[in-house]
């Protein structure tokens, strides 16, 4: 399998995590949506990251349609989220909200370091959102005594919760400051002491589009 993105992505990440933890070998191709975005676009036309190609050249995009298969192919027994039930929407609901919280913090970015402004409406907008999803969140995460979010075992929304933090810790240092938010941060803490986490670290860059 050949895994196509940059690791300080949180999408990209939580795959080539999810890979690790499922013991699955895959080359790394590590590629900018805008440097090498015709590089890409010959595997996916939306020119996004990750992108995953399988053995027999089968294509999959978007980090939860990925997982999705990875989860497959685990089967039941080693998936890295629960089958069916309530715990399964749960944890489902919490890689939603992480993952939107990491698609406004993609924003507030591309404002900034691509767009070349700060429009104020919009950047209040996505900061609102941003602090509303982070309070969800750490209120979700404090209440559960359990090492991982849904037990003993971690989990996709661990994953998802984990890969946002650093991103949002690195891109936007202003709005997560890890005292405010105590029971995430000792989350991110627990995750990144994971080797899995460990070896898929990508200094934080953002590429110039191609002119």
């Amino acid at each position: 399998m050949i895994l196509i993105g940059h690791y300080d992505s949180p999408f990209v990440r939580r795959v080539a995590i999810a890979l690790r933890l499922y013991g699955l070998a895959y080359e790394h191709r590590a590629w900018s949506v805008f440097a090498q975005s015709d590089e890409i676009a010959a595997y996916n036309p939306l020119k996004r990251v990750p992108t995953l190609i399988l053995a027999d050249g089968e294509v999959l995009i978007e980090s939860a349609a990925i997982l999705d298969w990875l989860d497959e192919l685990a089967g039941p027994g080693r998936a890295l989220i629960a089958e069916r039930g309530l715990e399964r929407r749960a944890a489902l609901k919490i890689c939603a909200l992480a993952s939107g919280l990491a698609d406004k913090g993609v924003s507030l970015l591309y404002e900034r370091a691509v767009h070349g402004r700060e429009t104020p409406l919009w950047v209040a907008r996505c900061r609102s959102q941003i602090d509303g999803v982070l309070q969800a969140l750490e209120a979700d995460r404090a209440q559960r005594p359990s090492p991982w979010w849904f037990g003993d075992r971690i989990g996709h929304a661990d994953i998802m919760v984990g890969c946002t933090l650093r991103f949002l810790a690195e891109a936007h240092p202003d709005v997560f400051e890890p005292s405010h938010w105590p029971a995430l941060a000792a989350h991110a803490r627990a995750c990144e002491s994971l080797p899995q986490f460990a070896a898929v670290v990508q200094p934080f860059f953002v590429a110039p589009p191609k002119a």
